[in-house]
C-alpha cells in the first residue's frame, strides 16, 4: 500500500467517524487528535477501522506511532 492509498484510506475511514473533519488541512506530520480535533474515541475508532480495512492488528502500544498521516503511512505499508 502506498502513501497516497493509505491517505484515501484514512479519509474514507473519517468519513465515517468524524464527517466534519477535512483531512486535506493536516499536514503529513501533524498530530491528528489535534489538526482535526478528534477525541480519543474518534482516535480509538480510527484505528479499529484501519486494522479492519488492512486486516493488521494494531496493539496498543503501537497506536503513537499513528498519531500522524507519515506514522499512518510508514506503519501500513509492510
Amino acid at each position: 500500500m502506498n502513501e497516497q492509498q493509505i491517505r484515501a484510506m484514512v479519509a474514507d475511514a473519517l468519513a465515517g467517524i468524524a464527517p466534519e473533519v477535512d483531512l486535506d488541512t493536516a499536514g503529513a506530520d501533524q498530530d491528528l487528535r489535534q489538526a482535526l480535533d478528534l477525541d480519543s474515541m474518534d482516535f480509538l475508532n480510527l484505528v479499529i477501522a484501519l486494522s479492519q480495512r488492512t486486516g493488521r492488528a494494531v496493539p496498543e502500544a503501537d497506536y503513537p506511532r499513528l498519531f500522524t498521516l507519515a506514522g499512518m503511512a510508514a506503519y501500513f505499508a509492510h
